[in-house]
């Protein structure tokens, strides 16, 4: 099933639900009176609604920076890999042609080994890809060079640095995946807020059945609505907003 029609049943399903049991409500001959609480719980519900308005939009927002942090940095990684590969044409052979080829084969080891198991369950085998990056290091330091030989110096330099920024950016799409998304302590607050918000409105009362439905309805689908992009954004290499391995897929042409 596809996210939209998944996101769809959830908050079209959770508004008809919060629907049906208003006007379920509304028909207790007890609940007759609901309308002398308004005065009571609409402050309460503006209180308890906002606080958990706020909490919602501080974990979506900080979900959002950290997809888009896990991309950039994804993109940096690859970006750099190039640059490491470039630099280390100018250096003589055959390091300029086994530095090529060890960043195609640790490109094609995010692609095909640890992109999978991280959009899988966040925790990647990163062995192989740790051992090619440290080849590639010692490649690049081996690399015979002279004094009196500055360019060939500058780009074996180069290449060292750009190698160093591929080290760091991997190290953060790595911690970006097995970040384990949002806690448990967070979803229970998430959870129990919906509920007393979806409680409190409960206890207002109108005249007009219909108009209740339609109001505690809309507000179930909408908490639900922002539940559901909680859910989806926790792991930033699966779910609704994923991140894919085009970067890398991008190296391997560059290389090839």
């Amino acid at each position: 099933m596809s996210i939209y029609l998944s996101g769809a049943f959830w908050i079209i399903g959770a508004g008809v639900a919060a629907a049906l049991v208003a006007v379920l409500i509304h028909r207790i001959p007890a609940t007759v009176g609901l309308r002398g609480n308004n005065e009571v719980a609409g402050p309460v519900f503006t209180i308890v609604a906002g606080l958990h308005a706020v909490l919602l939009g501080f974990v979506l927002i900080s979900l959002f920076d950290r997809v888009s942090t896990a991309q950039q940095e994804s993109q940096r990684e690859a970006n750099n890999l190039v640059a490491v590969s470039w630099a280390a044409d100018a250096l003589q052979e055959p390091v300029g042609s086994k530095v090529r080829e060890i960043t195609a084969a640790y490109s094609d080891t995010v692609v095909r080994q640890e992109w999978p198991q991280m959009s899988d369950r966040g925790k990647v085998d990163s062995t192989a890809g740790w051992q090619q990056l440290e080849q590639l290091r010692d490649t690049i330091a081996a690399a015979p060079t002279t004094p009196d030989d500055s360019w060939r110096e500058s780009r074996k330099a180069t290449a060292t640095d750009q190698l160093w920024q591929v080290y760091e950016a991997r190290q953060a799409r790595l911690d970006a995946a097995a970040g384990g998304g949002v806690s448990t302590v967070v979803w229970f607050a998430l959870i129990l807020g919906s509920l007393m918000v979806m409680g409190l409105i409960y206890l207002h009362g109108g005249p007009k059945v219909l108009s209740h439905a339609l109001i505690t309805g809309t507000l179930a689908a909408a908490i639900t609505l922002l539940l559901f992009a909680i859910y989806q954004l926790q792991n930033p290499f699966s779910g609704g907003a994923a991140i894919g391995p085009e970067a890398f897929t991008a190296v391997l042409d560059r290389l090839s």
